[in-house]
């Protein structure tokens, strides 16, 4: 099997298991599936890898390319062929705003709406409903990033006000790794909850996923986002907002922050249906030695991401 279509075998499952419909376009039906991925689709400048459709419209590119190669040279290609959906397909009256470049190994995303859009690795392909989630929305949330209000400064230490200022610098300049270091007793916990509630009500995210490594550590972040009093709104966290601490694989979708630790979202990902909280006593350093390979887990639809 020549590696062009040993990728393809595997962009096809990838795109499956994210729930599109993949199709070769000679039996086109965007009515078989919310989302369809249609093969090979013919445009003006050629034939783009995939096509994506959600609720019959293009919403996405995606661009091929055999294991191995590298993708960062790959965007212009992909964007050649977004540029010509308009003049390929006459009802369409918006490109489609999604990229992705994959080799079914490694794919690589990005959000042309975004102000400086920039690809970044993703897991799998999301799911149909996300992408039209996001294009029902007026802005997206690395442009809202850019917008968070100033910080009110009260009641914050000196080292707190210097990590959620630095970190919200980060995120505004499409920077979206950071790493927070701070002495053993400043406070790093408040610190998150204080952030993680400017990220859910100015950024609008859906969803904060706070890890630990150990469960009384998830406990003791539970209590301070419950203890958490809002320095604007005067209510407490969990008056405005759901909060869940994972004691069983079952994820609650209204919660707006979920408390779970390393172990148990790595069972959840592969798909058990319970853990054992003995197991989230001790830390993963603790119970795997270092520099054993990472641990792999395949793409679980319940989870998508």
């Amino acid at each position: 099997m020549k590696p062009e279509e040993k990728a393809r075998q595997q962009i096809d499952l990838l795109l499956e298991q994210a729930d599109w419909k993949v199709q070769d376009y000679r039996e086109l039906n965007l009515g078989a599936s919310l989302g369809v991925a249609v093969r090979e689709f013919p445009l003006k400048s050629g034939s783009a890898d995939y096509l994506l459709f959600a609720d019959r419209k293009p919403v996405a590119v995606v661009e091929a390319k055999p294991q191995g190669t590298t993708l960062s040279g790959v965007a212009e290609q992909t964007i050649k062929y977004i540029t010509k959906i308009e003049e390929s397909l006459p009802k369409v009256t918006t490109i489609p705003p999604f990229a992705y470049e994959t080799t079914g190994t490694e794919t690589f995303f990005r959000d042309l709406r975004d102000p400086d859009p920039r690809s970044r690795r993703v897991f799998a392909f999301h799911q149909p409903k996300t992408l039209l989630d996001w294009l029902s929305e007026e802005d997206t949330l690395r442009e809202r990033l850019k917008k968070i209000p100033p910080l009110i400064k009260k009641g914050l230490r000196d080292c707190q006000i210097e990590a959620i200022e630095n970190l919200e610098k980060s995120f505004a300049d499409s920077r979206p790794k950071a790493l927070i270091q701070m002495a053993s007793g400043g406070g790093k916990t408040f610190t998150a909850v204080s952030f993680a509630y400017r990220l859910i009500k100015f950024a609008k995210a859906r969803r904060i996923l706070f890890l630990v490594d150990r469960s009384n550590l998830g406990r003791q972040t539970r209590n301070e986002f419950q203890q958490y009093v809002t320095p604007d709104d005067g209510r407490k966290f969990t008056e405005l907002y759901n909060i869940q601490h994972l004691t069983s694989n079952t994820l609650d979708p209204v919660s707006r922050v979920c408390i779970t630790t390393i172990q148990r979202l790595y069972s959840m990902l592969k798909g058990e249906t319970e853990f054992d909280p003995e197991l989230e006593e001790q830390s993963t350093f603790e119970v795997y030695p270092y520099g054993q390979p990472p641990r792999e887990v395949a793409y679980n639809p319940k989870i998508p991401i």
